[in-house]
């Protein structure tokens, strides 16, 4: 199963029974909730604590968590309400333990998404992680597991947790905590038992903090925690401070072009600004384009921040060319903020966002475009002129060719997009005949032209 790395994991969030307590323990919250990503992007929630009543988890769970074979989960410990420097580290610490899990006699585990979050919602509760299932149920695969572990001189160390069933058919959770001068040793367990789905997602009260960042502001403190080890994090900002906080349009119309790769993108913005005679911006733009490999490479919240920040840089350009003349760009907010919602949300359709909720509003601080076109093509044909391009890809556009849920998640983030909100183009007739309906579009929509 595919899935971009992130900065947050838990299982470890429980209070440990009896006098038992580690310093772990008395650092963490009360029992949580867990959302467990399965096959076909399906999600299980469950719960890990001894208050609840003794009950069976959901049969997908218990088939995962219980015997024959054995998992574990991993956790980067995150505080709930932790600042900028606080994430970008936990992001960062995540992401070197799944290239860790992807390699050596680990890969050949099962490696599945993990949400730990508090059963009433709200931003900075939840935190990320990983469930890995051993389908042998070797010894090796817990002992490679503490080795890792023994790796991670620094603070916060990962922790891990393991599960186990009894002969009533219960799953437990055990603890394992490294204590002074005695090594690695079980501290506790607790019960799994069912918890019901929320209503909303867990992860998106989170996302404005972590993946959809509502203004500049919250998207510099990202990099700003990165310049210590991003050199090119500090370049970034240099260029954001030059632009003015807040601008304004100018007396010609802009037009926002978006679409997933092969739709036509870069063949209809070229067109459409030589028929208008407009000028044409990218995002992001050209003057931070040649660090995006670096920022592609990195964890979600400090990819995303990069992205979030190029948008600043172009409205300060179409600023001052609406000034003189019409304005395409390619791209804009709306890409950064679908393939955020996408990445982040787990499990499949049903779990994104509901349609008008405020994740999928415009930033408040940033120029608005007059129009955005968000084109289409059948999932066959843009494959077709995907194998035509033979174009590098980003991490991303390699999920939207492998993974069909998370292309639709893309696709309907898209279309829930307000104020402004995307018309849809169906970008699979001829050049000509695309050329045609955009033009059309933007003269009944934009009256300035």
């Amino acid at each position: 199963m595919a899935f971009a790395p992130h900065p947050r994991a838990s299982l470890l969030l429980g209070r440990l029974p009896g006098p038992r307590r580690g310093a772990c323990a008395r650092a963490m919250a009360p029992p949580r909730c867990f959302a467990l990503e399965l096959p076909g992007c399906t999600l299980a929630h469950f719960a890990v604590g001894n208050d609840a009543p003794a009950a069976h988890p959901d049969p997908r769970v218990a088939a995962l968590l219980g015997p024959p074979g054995r998992s574990y989960a991993l956790c980067v410990p995150l505080a709930p309400g932790a600042g900028c420097a606080a994430r970008v580290q936990a992001a960062r610490l995540h992401q070197r333990l799944l290239d860790q899990l992807r390699r050596g006699p680990l890969q050949l585990c099962q490696l599945r998404r993990l949400l730990c979050y508090c059963p009433g919602g709200g931003a900075g509760g939840v935190q990320r992680g990983f469930l890995l299932h051993d389908p042998c149920g070797s010894p090796d695969t817990r002992g490679a597991l503490l080795a890792l572990l023994d790796t991670y001189q620094e603070a916060p160390r990962p922790r891990l947790g393991e599960f186990v069933g009894d002969p009533h058919s219960q799953v437990w959770q055990c603890l394992w905590e490294l204590r002074d001068g005695q090594g690695w040793r079980q501290v506790g367990r607790e019960r799994v038992v069912p918890a019901p789905e929320p209503t909303l997602h867990p992860v998106v009260p989170d996302l404005p903090s972590s993946a959809v960042f509502p203004d500049r502001g919250a998207a510099r403190a990202v990099l700003e925690a990165c310049t210590p080890f991003i050199p090119e994090a500090r370049a970034v900002l240099d260029l954001v401070d030059q632009c003015p906080e807040r601008v304004q349009k100018g007396k010609f119309p802009v037009i926002v072009i978006e679409g997933l790769d092969a739709t036509g993108k870069t063949t209809v913005t070229q067109s459409v600004s030589d028929s208008l005679k407009a000028v044409l911006l990218k995002s992001p733009p050209s003057c931070i384009g040649q660090w995006r490999k670096i920022f592609d490479d990195e964890p979600t919240i400090i990819r995303r921040a990069f992205y979030s920040l190029g948008n600043y840089i172009v409205a300060s350009e179409i600023a001052k060319e609406s000034m003189k003349s019409p304005v395409i760009v390619d791209r804009y907010w709306h890409s950064t903020a679908t393939y955020a919602i996408a990445t982040e949300v787990s499990g499949g359709l049903q779990h994104l966002p509901p349609a008008h909720h405020p994740i999928y509003q415009w930033p408040r601080d940033l120029l608005k475009p007059d129009l955005v076109l968000l084109l289409t093509v059948s999932p066959k044909e843009r494959m077709q002129r995907i194998e035509g391009r033979g174009m590098e890809k980003t991490r991303e556009e390699a999920e939207l060719e492998t993974n069909n849920i998370f292309r639709q998640k893309v696709e309907e983030s898209y279309q829930r997009m307000q104020n402004p909100g995307c018309h849809v183009v169906d970008a699979s007739p001829s050049r000509e005949k695309v050329l045609q309906m955009v033009l059309s579009l933007i003269q009944n929509n934009c009256k300035e032209l």
